[in-house]
């Protein structure tokens, strides 16, 4: 993917302040510091399209990008942080549902892993919706520069199993080496042609 152009539509909390569905869009969600954002500007080759923070549970809307003037990346809120005030975590929940449910030109949802952690209750509560709105999800585990070779295997193969999804169908990715980035986008473009069919 040749990136011309990336940039900020706007930030949204309810369908009435959405974009107009008038190009296919890619969602990109989990849990609050998996790298989502990191992940994002590694895709678009910019460094600072999507704010990165230190701090978990910063990104508390949804964040429209739209790039090539040809379809849109949406960041959707990380999940599962402690330290989020509970009114903004009883919000997340009805909020991110009813994007997923109403988006007419959501195309699939990129849901990014750090491969160091099992995957918890959010993140299988969280495939299961992608399921039940039948969405393709492409699963991502990020930071895998952070571990060996052989560990990363043994992390994958782990994963998989708790995820009950064959190894093949995950994607080792790191925003420092860049590992991955042409798989992601190998599917992404898949979901966004399949829209032109």
């Amino acid at each position: 993917m040749v990136i011309k152009t990336a940039e900020f539509i706007t930030s949204a909390v309810k369908p009435s302040q959405y974009p107009p569905a008038d190009m296919p869009e890619i969602a990109f969600a989990g849990r609050s510091n998996v790298g989502k954002s990191s992940l994002i500007n590694t895709l678009v080759n910019r460094k600072r399209l999507v704010k990165t923070s230190s701090t978990p549970g910063r990104t508390q809307l949804i964040n429209f990008f739209r790039i090539n003037e040809a379809f849109n990346l949406v960041d959707l809120p990380g999940y599962g942080y402690a330290k989020v005030p509970a009114a903004v975590k009883r919000q997340w929940g009805p909020m991110v549902e009813a994007y997923l449910k109403q988006r007419e030109s959501l195309q699939g949802v990129v849901l990014i892993l750090d491969v160091r952690r099992t995957p918890a209750s959010e993140d299988l509560n969280f495939i299961d919706w992608l399921d039940s709105y039948d969405l393709p999800v492409i699963l991502t585990l990020t930071k895998t520069d952070k571990l060996s070779k052989n560990k990363v295997s043994q992390r994958c193969q782990a994963i998989s199993q708790t995820l009950a999804r064959d190894p093949g169908e995950l994607i080792l990715f790191s925003a420092k080496t860049r590992r991955g980035k042409n798989e992601v986008w190998g599917i992404i473009e898949q979901l966004l042609y399949a829209e032109t069919q």
